[in-house]
Order: structure tokens, then C-alpha cells, then sequence
């Protein structure tokens, strides 16, 4: 798969608790998992994103376009909020976004870019979406979005 190269808007995901779900759930968390991978890929996939990769219950793709990314955020956390899940269960999943020219190795995407949103995405709370600054500036003054203020990221200098 060739990456887009350039500006591009970087997602993470992950679902907050997962490993307090998978005890409390046992055998139908597998089931609980494949809704929740159809959910990100059919969101963010029908919105031009890429997935990069994933990692259990992690996702990361990529969007050519900001308001692309945002918009499959905000679709897939409708889409999950929406959705009806077994025992109860309120599945949160965290995102975060950012927005920079991120290297292109033989791997995938390498650079501070990739690291900044993956920490936004850490630094958010289960039915959260976080954006950095640069993707905030980049979808402009009519945006809505609520403002959380701001995160010291680990290891990054601002």
C-alpha cells in the first residue's frame, strides 16, 4: 500500500479499559471486538482514511484531508455511542488527531508527527476526540469544538 505523503491527518483510537472489559466479558469479548474493528474501519475507511495498523484494540489511520479525519472521528464515536452492546456494556473508545508531514519509511509513517497523535489519542478519555492545535487551526473559525485546554504530551516539548 503506497501512503500518502505531504499534510496528512494522523488518527488514533483505542477503547478505554479494555482489558477490565475483556475480564468482565470473557468469550463474548471477541464478539464485542469485531463490532467495534467494523465500526473504525467502515467510519474512517468511508471517509478516505488509510489504517496504518492496529494493535488489539488500537487503530491508526490516516486522512488526506483534516475535516476528513474529523469527520470519521465524530462518525465512528457516534456509530460506537449508538450501538447496541452486550451485558450493558458502554464501549469508550479515545481518539486523538493530528495534523503534520510526517516521514515516509519502508514501514509506514515515522517522525514527531506520528508520536504527537499518538499521544493526543492517549491523553483523551473514553468518547473523547482530541485534536491538536495545528488540525484545530486547520479546520478553521466555524469548527465546533469545545475548549478542554492544554495537555502536557510525555516526552514531547510542546
Amino acid at each position: 500500500m503506497s501512503l500518502p505523503a505531504g499534510t496528512v491527518t494522523l488518527l488514533f483510537s483505542d477503547i478505554e479499559g479494555s482489558t477490565r472489559l475483556l475480564q468482565q466479558l470473557a468469550d463474548d469479548y471477541a464478539a464485542v471486538e469485531a463490532e467495534h474493528r467494523r465500526i473504525m474501519r467502515e467510519s474512517c475507511t468511508g471517509a478516505g482514511g488509510y489504517e496504518i495498523d492496529r494493535q488489539g484494540d488500537a487503530f491508526f489511520f490516516s486522512f488526506t484531508s483534516t475535516r476528513d479525519g474529523v469527520a470519521a472521528a465524530v462518525a465512528a464515536q457516534r456509530a460506537l455511542a449508538a450501538n447496541d452492546w452486550p451485558d450493558g456494556v458502554e464501549l469508550k473508545v479515545r481518539m486523538g488527531l493530528h495534523t503534520g508531514e510526517p516521514s515516509v519509511g519502508d514501514e509506514g509513517y515515522l517522525g514527531l508527527d506520528v508520536v504527537r497523535a499518538a499521544r493526543i489519542g492517549a491523553a483523551a478519555h473514553g468518547g473523547q476526540i482530541l485534536v491538536s492545535e495545528t488540525t484545530k487551526a486547520l479546520l478553521g473559525p466555524a469548527a465546533d469544538l469545545k475548549e478542554v485546554g492544554e495537555y502536557t504530551l510525555k516526552d514531547m516539548d510542546h
